[in-house]
Order: structure tokens, then C-alpha cells, then sequence
């Protein structure tokens, strides 16, 4: 079980490692996420460039990033901790990704979408929650900061064996939105728009 974990979380790291959000521009002709708008490469900033289709489509590849690795691993009888490992990799891999120059994003659908597999229940409170704080905001870092601050409270409550590796998800996100904290603090957050 010891080998298989880790080609799991080596795997999880390197299907991470793909960057949806650069792919999906070049595809579409968009310009660098990672030199344009908010030099994020996700979904907001994709949607920023070039509306809603491209970033819908980054969205939906960021989600398989991270449930594809959890769920096959779930299914493999790897325990909870382990599969908490194998979701943080998964991020780690979009926010480090070995392809691009380890330039990323932050992680927050690739999150989501390991999730989903131990827990569909609570990836949909979540998301409710992310849609309830940016429909009142407007600030797509707000809502994924309010969010993953009470996903470890939804595990506890919804599935408690997965709290730790909640904890453990939240945490790098958390830690991967410190500038937008910043923004947040002194009231210059960019909220969404278009570019173009």
C-alpha cells in the first residue's frame, strides 16, 4: 500500500501540473493568463480575457485535476489521510505546475474537484457558499477565501474522517490567496470584469 500511495500522489502532482487556464487561451487565441489581467492562470482570469465559454472550459478541466487522482485512489482503498495528501498534490501541482515554469494558480477548483469523489455533499454546500458570497460581493477571491475558511466545519459536520485533509486543502489555499488578503484588507480587490 506504501508504493502504491506515493505513485498515487506523484501522479496526483503531475496531472495537476497541467494548466488549464494557459491551454484553454492558446486554444482560443487568448493572451498569457500569466502575463495578463491578474496573472492568475484560472477560470476568473480566463473569464476576465476572454469570456465566459474559455473560462467555463478551465473550470471543468481544474475540477477533473483534482477528482480524477481522489477518485481513483478512493476506489483503491487508499485511507482518508492519504487521499488528503493525494488532493493537496493535486494543488500543489496547479499552483507549482512542473509543465509551466511552476507558475500557477490557486488552486481553488482543483480543491473543489478533489472533493468530490469522498464527499459530493459537501462540494456542493461549498459551492453554494461560493455563489451566496460572490453573488453579494462580486469578489471572486472573497468568496473562495470565506469558502475554504468553512470547508474544514463542513467535513467535520458532513463527513468528519476527511477533516484533516480538509484542514490540510484549506490551508494552501488560504495561504495561496495572501495578496488578496492584502487586497482585501485596504478595500482594492479587483472585482470581476472583462477585459475586452
Amino acid at each position: 500500500m506504501g508504493g502504491l500511495i506515493v505513485l498515487a500522489i506523484v501522479i496526483a502532482y503531475l496531472f495537476g501540473s497541467i494548466s488549464s487556464a494557459v491551454l484553454i487561451c492558446k486554444l482560443f487565441g487568448l493572451p498569457d493568463p500569466r502575463q495578463t489581467g491578474s496573472n492568475n492562470p484560472g477560470a476568473t482570469n480566463v473569464y476576465r480575457l476572454g469570456g465566459k465559454i474559455p473560462a467555463l472550459l478551465t473550470l471543468f478541466f481544474d475540477v477533473l485535476k483534482g477528482m480524477i487522482p481522489v477518485w481513483v485512489s478512493y476506489f483503491l482503498g487508499i485511507p482518508p489521510l492519504f487521499l488528503g495528501m493525494i488532493a493537496v498534490a493535486a494543488c500543489l501541482g496547479h499552483i507549482f505546475p512542473l509543465y509551466f515554469h511552476f507558475r500557477g494558480g490557486k488552486a481553488v477548483a482543483t480543491a473543489l474537484g478533489a472533493m468530490f469523489p469522498v464527499a459530493w455533499e459537501m462540494a456542493l454546500l461549498l459551492i453554494f457558499t461560493w455563489l451566496v458570497v460572490f453573488k453579494i460581493s462580486k469578489l471572486s477571491s472573497l468568496a473562495a477565501i470565506i469558502t475554504v475558511s468553512l470547508a474544514p466545519f463542513y467535513a467535520y459536520w458532513i463527513k468528519p474522517q476527511y477533516t484533516v485533509p480538509v484542514i490540510m486543502i484549506s490551508a494552501l489555499i488560504i495561504w495561496r490567496h495572501q495578496s488578496n488578503i492584502s487586497r482585501l484588507r485596504h478595500g482594492n480587490e479587483h472585482r470581476i470584469k472583462r477585459d475586452r
